[in-house]
């Protein structure tokens, strides 16, 4: 006993389940293996859950989709060796979305790391490149504190995956044990306050604009910001647009929204964002797929850039007034310094601003027509409809996932689950499962390509053994669809290695695996099977047969401007 403090020794094992405990853990996503089964044994006694998944890959997506639909850290357990290597895609995922996940990755006796030893690989220096940052445990006393430090690691600042690297020989030794309250890293100190200097400059910047525009990224959702990003619009009367990964931030019934801006963005956000002159990008990155050609991208608009990542600043897009700060923090901020303004004079003088923005909306609206055959933009406005948008959709990558962007309309946060950064396929379905567990009172959906769906499919044998209730929604066209799309623009419709000939049928499928399949061919069939599929209590794919050369649009050229799109 020390200053009153009862000290007890502890497995390692116990340890961990410990500090799990204390963190607030629920759930683990896993695959066991010898280098992890003392672990397993552990986990068993407690009334932390485990989702078995059929692959690791899953284990990590599956985490992922459950951060981001709870807002809480993820977790997942794998053995060494291939168990590890199995999870690196849905950690880059994660990495390059900012998504708060802790990885537990078993790893060979520390006698025995360097010697080539069965199922060894060294997982640390692999996802050095991809991780916030990661530990290999090499001391039992260091084992509470790093596991601390990984969750507060993961969660703080900009978020992000942490791997810890657990040797079997020392979660197998004890140590003595007491709870640590608080973690302090003197080399890590995110700011989250804004410089009090730069605020007031934003402000005089909006009161001289006669055209600013807000773009919203992922950081907004991951601040919890969206409210107070609300608030910021409606004061300055300034539109929004949003960001693949900022959907949701901003409410897609709101008068002020533009949509998505960037490479498959609506014609009224990518002219908004040339044709502004005050640019307020808030927790994004500027990327690639966002900007196309940097020279041309905003070029009329000072920029305003808040992010809690100082490097992420100025990266991609020069920027005229940077702010480093937390989102939600830094909008209070503002909301409160124009709550002492005279606005008035704002709305009159943006009416030019937004009859303009009307004018795109109307005049080049997303659109498609529904002909003999099934549209895929149809079945997600019927999907939108049905579910009246409460759902919380998750999507593969390829053309299903700009759909999805596109014709379901997002008025809540943590709603659009979807690879992002790295644009991983594959993702949707295990994160689905991620997120219907951590949310088991919504419908959870993911938007899937016939392609994409196959990456990870064994994960249905998951959702039926836990009855996780997701549906699938595939939209078959028999293709690889979006890189078919650009071999069909680009490359004289060459449709090299594209068709997925010998697709499964999808209905069997989802029978052999003792769900629900469901198929529609015809537009009419659609909202019924819909329906349908909402009302069953179990894992359900519903396989939609679409038109097969269907693209997605809007579309800018890769190197091109944001002007520059194609429109059909």
């Amino acid at each position: 006993m020390i200053k009153g403090v009862f000290i007890i020794k502890l497995k390692g094992t116990k340890i961990l389940m410990k500090v799990l405990k204390e963190e607030g853990v629920d759930t683990i996503f896993g695959f066991p293996g010898g280098a992890v089964l003392d672990i397993y044994d552990e986990l068993v006694k407690t009334d932390i859950k485990h989702i078995l998944v059929r692959h690791e890959q899953g284990a990590a997506h599956a985490a992922d989709g459950y951060a981001r639909a709870s807002g809480k850290v993820g977790v997942c357990l794998v053995t060494s060796g291939p168990g590890a290597t199995n999870t690196v895609t849905g950690i880059a995922s994660a990495y390059m979305d900012s998504i708060p996940l802790v990885v537990f990755t078993g790893q060979v006796p520390t006698s025995l790391i360097g010697n080539d030893a069965f199922q060894e690989v060294d997982i640390v220096g692999i996802t050095r490149p991809c991780t916030k940052h990661n530990y290999l445990v090499s001391d039992i006393k260091d084992l509470a504190r790093i596991i601390k430090e990984a969750f507060y690691l993961a969660r703080s600042g900009r978020p992000g995956p942490v791997l810890v690297d657990l040797p079997k020989d020392l979660i197998q030794s004890s140590a003595e044990y007491k709870p640590i309250k608080d973690v302090q890293l003197k080399s890590y100190n995110p700011t989250y306050e804004p410089s009090a200097k730069q605020l007031p400059k934003v402000i005089k910047l909006i009161k001289k604009s006669e055209r600013p525009m807000i773009f919203a990224g992922g950081g907004v959702i991951l601040s919890g910001a969206s409210r107070e990003l609300k608030l910021f619009a409606n004061k300055i009367q300034a539109p929004v647009a949003a960001s693949l990964m900022g959907l949701g931030a901003f409410p897609a019934s709101d008068p002020l929204w533009l949509g998505m801006l960037g490479m498959h963005g609506t014609y009224r956000a990518n002219m908004s964002s040339a044709e502004c002159d005050l640019m307020i990008g808030i927790g994004v990155r500027f990327d690639d797929r966002v900007t196309g050609r940097t020279d041309a991208f905003a070029s009329k608009a000072k920029i305003v850039h808040i992010d809690i990542d100082p490097t992420s600043i100025s990266k991609n897009i020069r920027v005229s007034t940077p702010i480093v700060g937390d989102c939600k923090t830094t909008l209070k901020r503002l909301n409160k310094l124009l709550g002492s303004e005279d606005l008035k004079g704002l709305n009159k003088a943006r009416k030019p601003w937004l009859d303009q923005i009307i004018e795109w909306r109307s005049t080049k609206p997303l659109a498609y027509e529904q002909e003999k055959a099934i549209k895929p933009q149809f079945v997600v406005e019927t999907l939108y409809e049905v579910t009246k948008g409460e759902a919380i959709i998750t999507t593969e990558v390829g053309q299903n996932q700009m759909w999805a962007a596109q014709y379901y309309h997002f008025d809540k946060p943590n709603s659009f689950l979807t690879s992002g950064g790295l644009g991983c396929m594959g993702y949707g379905l295990p994160a689905a499962i991620g997120a219907q567990v951590a949310c088991p009172d919504r419908t959870v959906v993911d938007i899937a390509g016939d392609g994409s769906i196959q990456m990870n499919i064994q994960e249905m044998a998951t959702a039926v053994q836990f009855n996780i209730p997701v549906k699938i929604a595939i939209l078959n066209n028999g293709y690889l669809g979006m890189v078919r799309q650009w071999q069909e623009l680009f490359y004289d419709k060459c449709y090299a290695c594209t068709e997925m000939d010998h697709a499964p049928d999808f209905v069997k499928l989802a029978e052999a695996y003792g769900a629900v399949g469901l198929r529609a061919t015809k537009p009419e069939e659609v909202k019924p099977l819909i329906k349908k599929a909402l009302a069953i209590k179990k894992p359900v794919i519903m396989d939609f047969h679409v038109e097969r050369e269907e693209g997605v649009y809007p579309m800018v050229p890769a190197g091109a401007a944001i002007t520059d799109m194609l429109l059909v």
